[in-house]
């Protein structure tokens, strides 16, 4: 199905259970921008829109509402806030006090559990592969499963997947030892159990292992 039928589709499903401001917020605040980190971001990685939330609801220290451009909300209970920033709205016409504010509302919302995510309008137009990788890194450690099993991974082995997503070459059992503080023995056990999963792969060097890269996952593979 292509992105335009899918958008027109997610905004009316939102659109229809919304009623007053929130509804109204939606019609409003749900532009250019917004649409175009769906189209250009959200997208070309996972291919739906399912369990996101445009124009969502929150509410910061002394309960004043405010709304996030995007909330993701998967089924494990994370949950990622996700601004679109345009340099003009958000830092060129912001005084110190929204500035102050703006700040201190994210911390607040990291405290209450959130995990804010922030994309600059300019990357999302003209480097939306830069956002793509930033998102994934971002979301992908929280959000792993095996697609066998369903079951969430172990700690270690997320910890594993972070480090992974993070350096910018083949994984090698001696990173896992320096970076985790672990014995061969253990590292060895977490790369073939996240090979196994299919969450990495192995790279053989005459008919030896000495390597693991990360598979590209989408977002049906890990929920």
């Amino acid at each position: 199905m292509e992105f335009e039928q899918v958008h027109s589709s997610f905004m009316e499903a939102h659109t229809i259970v919304r009623t007053g401001e929130r509804r109204g917020r939606l019609l409003r605040g749900h532009n250019y921008a917004e649409k175009l980190f769906l189209q250009n971001v959200w997208w070309p990685l996972f291919e739906s829109l399912e369990q996101l939330h445009p124009e969502y609801e929150v509410y910061d220290w002394n309960r004043k509402s405010q709304f996030l451009d995007f909330a993701f909300l998967p089924q494990n209970g994370t949950r990622f806030g996700i601004e679109c920033d345009g340099y003009q709205s958000h830092i060129k016409d912001m005084d110190r006090e929204k500035f102050n504010y703006a700040l201190n509302r994210d911390t607040f919302l990291t405290g209450m559990g959130w995990k804010m995510l922030h994309f600059s309008f300019d990357d999302i137009q003209q480097r939306p592969e830069v956002c793509r990788m930033l998102l994934q890194l971002a979301l992908a450690p929280y959000l792993a499963r095996s697609s066998s099993s369903r079951e969430q991974l172990l700690s270690k082995e997320m910890d594993v997947l972070r480090l992974a997503w993070r350096i910018s070459r083949p994984l090698r059992p001696k990173d896992l030892i320096e970076s985790l503080h672990i014995n061969y023995r253990t590292a060895h056990k977490l790369l073939v159990a996240l090979s196994d999963k299919g969450f990495i792969k192995p790279v053989s060097s005459k008919e030896r292992i000495r390597y693991y890269e990360v598979n590209s996952m989408r977002l049906d593979q890990i929920w």
